[in-house]
C-alpha cells in the first residue's frame, strides 16, 4: 500500500501555501495601489516638473520594491519558524498516539502516552487513550481469567463423564440408576454452566433486555421465598420472610429481580448448615427500598468479601454446609442485575463461622402509589 506523506509534512506545506499567498497578495496590491497614489500625492502637493516627478517616482519604486522584498522574506521566514513549531507541537503527540494505538493493536496494553501539554482538545485526547488502553488490558485480563476458570470448571464434568463412559465400555461399572443418575447430573452441571455464563455476559454487557416498571417488592420478595421454601425444607435450613407494613415501590424487572433473590438464597442455603436459619428482610428507607438477606452460616473472611463477587469465585466445595455447588457465577449476575436496576448489592460479615449479609438497594418510586 502506498504510504502517504506525514500529518506534519502536509500541515508544513499547507502553511507554506498560505503564508505564500498571503505574501503574494500583500505584493501584487501594494504594486498595484501605492504608485498610482503616489503619483497623485505628487500632482496635489505641485510637483509640475516632469523630472522631478520621474525621479520621485522611480525612487519610490525603487525604495518600495526593496521594502516589500524585505519584510517579505523576513515575515516569510517568521512564519515558516512559527509554523514549524506549531506543526511539531500538534504532530508529536499524533505521532506518540500513533505509536502507542499500534502497540495496543499488538497486544501490549500497558503504553504510556505522554501529556500533550499543548491544548486541552489534544490532553483529552491523550488522558482518554490512556484510560481506553487501560480498560482493554483489564477486559484482556479478565477474558483470560474466564478462559481458565472456564477450562477448569469443564475438566470437572467432563472427566466425571469420560471415566463412566470408559467404565461402562469396560463393563467395570455397573449399568445401574446411580451410573445414569452420576452422568446426568453432570450433564446438568454442564447445563447450567453454559446458561450461567450466557446471563453473566449478557448482563454484563446490559442486555439482558429488562422491562422496569412500577412493581412491590414486598410481591417480589414473597414469590422468590415461596420459591425457596421447598429446598430450604429439605435440607432442614429455617427461612423466614420479614416485610415492612407498607409498599416497596420499584421501578424494577420482577422477574429478573426474583432471579437476583433466588441466587442470595441459593448462595445462603449452600453455606449455612442444618438447624440454622435465613432470613429476608425488606424495608423502605427514604431514598430506597432495602432487602437483606441474612444467614447464619460460614461467614466471609474480610479479604473475601469483594472477591465473591467475582467470576467462578467459590468457597471450596468441602466447605459447602450442604455439599452443593453452584457455578460460581450467580453473584455476579445479581450484582450485575441490581447494578442495571440503579441499585446495589453489597455483602458483609463479621467473620468465618459467624453468617454473612447481602444488602440489596434499590431507589425508590412512588409512581403509582
Amino acid at each position: 500500500m502506498r504510504r502517504r506523506p506525514r500529518f506534519a509534512t502536509r500541515m508544513m506545506l499547507v502553511q507554506s501555501v498560505v503564508v505564500l499567498i498571503g505574501a503574494a497578495t500583500l505584493i501584487v496590491t501594494a504594486l498595484l495601489v501605492a504608485p498610482a497614489l503616489f503619483h497623485e500625492h505628487l500632482g496635489h502637493y505641485g510637483m509640475a516638473s516632469a523630472d522631478v516627478q520621474l525621479h520621485a517616482e522611480e525612487a519610490f519604486a525603487y525604495a518600495f520594491v526593496i521594502a516589500v522584498a524585505v519584510a517579505t522574506v523576513i515575515s516569510v521566514a517568521a512564519a515558516g519558524v512559527v509554523s514549524w513549531i506549531l506543526v511539531r507541537r500538534v504532530s508529536r503527540p499524533i505521532e506518540q498516539l500513533a505509536s502507542a494505538a499500534e502497540s495496543v493493536a499488538a497486544g501490549r496494553f500497558d503504553v504510556q502516552v505522554p501529556d500533550a501539554g499543548f491544548s486541552s482538545e489534544l490532553e483529552r485526547l491523550t488522558d482518554s487513550f490512556t484510560v481506553m488502553a487501560a480498560r482493554l488490558g483489564d477486559s484482556e485480563a479478565a477474558r483470560s481469567r474466564l478462559l481458565a476458570d472456564l477450562a477448569h470448571e469443564l475438566r470437572t464434568p467432563l472427566a466425571t463423564l469420560e471415566a463412566y463412559i470408559d467404565g461402562l465400555e469396560d463393563q467395570v461399572i455397573v449399568r445401574d440408576a446411580e451410573a445414569w443418575d452420576t452422568m446426568r447430573h453432570q450433564v446438568k452441571r454442564l447445563e447450567r454452566l453454559a446458561g450461567d455464563l450466557r446471563e453473566t455476559a449478557a448482563a454484563e454487557e446490559h442486555a439482558l433486555g429488562m422491562e422496569l416498571t412500577p412493581i412491590d417488592l414486598r410481591v417480589t420478595c414473597e414469590a422468590a421465598v415461596a420459591a425457596a421454601i421447598p429446598s430450604f425444607r429439605a435440607a432442614d435450613v429455617t427461612l423466614a420472610l420479614d416485610l415492612s407494613a407498607g409498599p416497596l415501590p420499584v421501578l424494577g424487572d420482577d422477574v429478573r429481580l426474583q432471579q437476583v433473590l433466588a441466587n442470595l438464597l441459593e448462595n445462603a442455603l449452600r453455606h449455612t448448615p442444618a438447624g440454622k436459619a435465613v432470613q429476608v428482610e425488606a424495608r423502605r428507607l427514604e431514598t430506597d427500598v432495602r432487602v437483606q438477606v441474612t444467614d447464619e452460616g460460614e461467614g466471609i473472611a474480610e479479604g473475601q468479601i469483594e472477591r465473591i463477587f467475582e467470576r467462578f469465585h467459590r468457597v471450596d466445595p468441602a466447605r459447602s454446609a450442604n455439599g452443593s455447588e453452584g457455578s460460581g457465577l450467580g453473584l455476579t449476575i445479581a450484582r450485575a442485575i441490581v447494578n442495571d436496576h440503579g441499585g446495589s448489592l453489597v455483602a458483609s460479615s463479621p467473620g468465618p463461622g459467624n453468617g454473612s449479609v447481602f444488602t440489596i438497594r434499590i431507589p425508590r418510586s412512588d409512581e403509582g402509589n
